[in-house]
């Protein structure tokens, strides 16, 4: 089955602690992947930050949300249990609990006052979606960097060879490899050799070198682009190389790329444009938004 958003969580998450037990999240987390039947890709999951399995911070919300309406209490870090209210709403069987079911409780109002978009003249209340906040911030974020990295695609494919040159040797520097600026920009100018169009050192003090080819493909790249460039290499006895192309690998490309003996990594437009966001290049800063949460080692007292 598919991952259930964080209001269909509720009620089971409830039921789970209807014990009046103190309980961990981890141990709810796991019971209810159970209950829910979630594969093991599924479990782990993660949000577009990569930084926390999807199921998890549903739980987790859900828990936050059945907390605020009173239904739940926390007994210490990483641990809740049920409360009085909570075994009420269970003794009157609710067929299911979300946000419009909290809403009866006073507590609940209170938070939801805090969701609500205020203008002028009156008070807009904005829909409860049914993601999470992280799922719905980190969404909007990658939206927005997929377009940004759509422009900068774009601003590649009609840019010169002199800067698409630039654009590849600063990129590899602020990922390490090259060295010095200069050092790279030498590295990198045309070999003359078949299929390379420069070589790069693989760390600052040259222990190996990296053969390079970046052409602005319009097409789809092929298998016989990259049996040629395996090809050139062989000619110069390397063992590594690098195809950046601002189109794209085929199947059958990265098949061959995978199975041959010499290392050769296929850096395609949308991974070009993504790495030059995470190494700051070409790109600025337009706003940072910092998210916090409460640090509950700080109001334990000794």
């Amino acid at each position: 089955m598919t991952i259930p958003d964080y209001q269909t969580v509720m009620l089971p998450l409830l039921k789970f602690s209807a014990d009046e037990q103190e309980h961990s999240l981890r141990d709810a987390i796991d019971t209810l992947a159970d209950e829910f039947k979630l594969t093991e890709a599924e479990r782990k999951e993660l949000l577009p930050s990569g930084q926390q399995e999807v199921f998890n911070n549903r739980v987790g919300w859900a828990r936050t949300y059945m907390k605020k309406a009173g239904l739940l209490e926390t007994t210490r870090r990483g641990h809740f249990r049920i409360t009085t209210r909570g075994l009420q709403v269970l003794d009157k069987k609710p067929p299911h609990i979300d946000v419009k079911f909290l809403e009866q409780f006073d507590r609940f109002q209170e938070f939801r006052v805090l969701r609500h978009t205020r203008s002028q003249n009156a008070t807009i209340e904005v829909e409860e979606p049914e993601t999470t906040p992280e799922e719905a911030l980190e969404t909007a974020y990658k939206r927005l960097r997929d377009n940004l990295a759509s422009d900068l695609l774009q601003q590649i494919r009609s840019s010169s060879p002199a800067l698409f040159e630039k654009v590849v040797v600063e990129l590899l520097v602020k990922m390490g490899y090259g060295g010095s600026r200069k050092d790279a920009g030498r590295a990198i100018g045309k070999s003359g050799d078949e299929g390379i169009d420069g070589i790069i050192k693989e760390d600052r003090l040259g222990l190996d070198i990296i053969y390079i080819q970046a052409k602005r493909w319009e097409n789809t790249v092929g298998r016989p682009e990259v049996q040629k460039f395996a090809g050139a290499l062989q000619g110069q006895r390397a063992r590594k190389g690098i195809m950046i192309s601002t189109s794209s690998f085929s199947q059958e490309a990265h098949d061959y790329a995978s199975r041959i003996e010499s290392k050769i990594v296929l850096i395609d437009g949308e991974q070009l444009a993504q790495l030059m966001i995470d190494h700051n290049l070409g790109v600025s800063p337009l706003a940072a938004y910092e998210v916090k949460k409460v640090d509950t080692d700080y109001f334990t007292e000794q």
